[in-house]
């Protein structure tokens, strides 16, 4: 690591003599042993409020691809590569998080040691923040959001050889269904169906019908809704999957009873879950979470990282805390649910979950972090302010977005293979 120009620019070696990353508040000149690049306006996240990152698993994915290719190059052979950053602090954490997940997942390198390199100079990054209205008294780091892709890296949530760029960026956009898996082949996020498919008050809405092929494409035997009843469940039941209702209020926590019994369906449910509320971001996000945490061993912090990346916006407000609250008990819980299972050698379940039992075994409970044991504030947005709650708000906010590329015919049966991160 160096300073450059008087303190014009701060830089940090990545690849020895190769690849560097640098703050720079005066656009570079041009040098034939130099390639400058920024991806600044290039790869951008697209808040909902005052959120502003990380950036989602496609721009990740695109920005490792790019590095590649540019250490590659024949061109770029003899020259240093610097992927530089200005001045604007939000985007100089994003850009830092893609340089991080770059050494975590191609380089090999630890969390705090990809973290300590972008630490250089006097520099420092703000923190991410979620997606409510107001103020926020909750923040993830990029050391939280690089430990979040090392585990999932770990555990078979992340693997680029398998990723389908074209598959996420399609259905991830409003129009085309707003859905994302946390968890291969076993979690989807979605955005809750209506009645009938159409464009209302600002936001797309789909039929349960929309999502039918595309399910059972994709081995989705269950679905959980939190939210208000929008649709007859028959919907889904009579084509063929298990459905189940867990109603708690827009922007709220979760009961103990909630989470236990979603858990509990979660657990015995064969084949992939898909989870939604009316956004499929703060009670979706939440319940997910909690399954996470439970079963492999995530901080909080880490796992409301993880689930960010795959799907922008999730885990809101209160939401937060209550995860952080949950964490020791949840721990527990699925160390107890680990011994279990092994004790039954020919267990209902045993199969689903061998590969979650090799994965977490050497995760100790030592070290634990202490736990702000304060009840989060009670916060609902159910009570709707002229018919509208959050999750209308954040999924009119979604549809509104200008999509960057040529519009998809919307169908969610296009693509027959497995989708992304096998």
């Amino acid at each position: 690591m160096s300073r450059e120009g008087a303190g014009a620019a701060l830089v940090a070696e990545v690849i020895k003599d190769r690849l560097c990353f640098a703050i720079l508040y005066s656009r570079p000149k041009s040098a034939s042993n130099v390639h400058y690049f920024s991806i600044d306006n290039e790869l951008e996240y697209e808040n909902f409020y005052a959120d502003f990152g990380p950036l989602n698993l496609a721009m990740v994915y695109r920005y490792c691809c790019k590095i590649n290719k540019k250490l590659k190059s024949i061109t770029m052979l003899r020259k240093k590569i610097v992927h530089f950053t200005g001045s604007d602090q939000r985007k100089q954490a994003n850009a830092a998080f893609l340089v991080g997940c770059y050494m975590v997942i191609y380089l090999g390198r630890t969390p705090e040691e990809a973290y300590r390199i972008l630490i250089f100079g006097e520099t420092s990054y703000i923190p991410f923040r979620d997606a409510a209205y107001g103020s926020c008294n909750f923040y993830i780091t990029l050391l939280d959001c690089f430990h979040a892709v090392k585990k999932a890296m770990q555990y078979g949530f992340l693997n680029f050889n398998s990723f389908n760029l074209d598959e996420y960026e399609h259905y991830e956009k409003a129009e085309n269904g707003d859905l994302n898996w946390i968890i291969p082949d076993r979690f989807i996020a979605f955005c809750g169906p209506h009645s009938r498919a159409r464009l209302e008050s600002g936001y797309h809405q789909h039929s349960p019908e929309t999502y039918i092929q595309y399910f059972k494409n994709h081995s989705v035997t269950t679905i959980i809704r939190l939210n208000k009843r929008m649709y007859d469940a028959k919907r889904f039941t009579d084509a063929g999957f298990d459905h189940h209702d867990l109603f708690f209020a827009d922007g709220s926590t979760p009961t103990d009873a909630i989470v236990k019994e979603f858990l509990d369906i979660c657990e015995n449910a064969e084949g992939a879950i898909a989870v939604h509320c009316k956004a499929g971001l703060g009670r979706t996000g939440t319940l997910i979470a909690c399954y996470i945490m439970k079963h492999y061993r995530m901080t909080a912090a880490e796992t409301i990282a993880w689930v960010r990346i795959c799907r922008p916006g999730s885990v809101i407000g209160p939401q937060q805390q209550f995860l952080v609250m949950k964490q020791t008990s949840l721990w527990l819980e699925g160390d107890y649910f680990r011994r279990k299972l092994k004790g039954q050698e020919n267990g209902q379940h045993r199969a689903a979950f061998s590969k979650l039992l090799s994965g977490v075994d050497d995760i100790s409970i030592n070290g634990v972090e202490n736990q702000d044991q304060q009840e989060p504030e009670p916060y609902s947005d159910d009570d709707e302010i002229n018919g509208v709650t959050q999750g209308d708000r954040l999924r009119a906010l979604k549809s509104r977005r200008q999509s960057k590329t040529n519009a998809i015919p919307l169908t969610l049966s296009i693509s027959r293979t497995k989708t992304v991160l096998r």
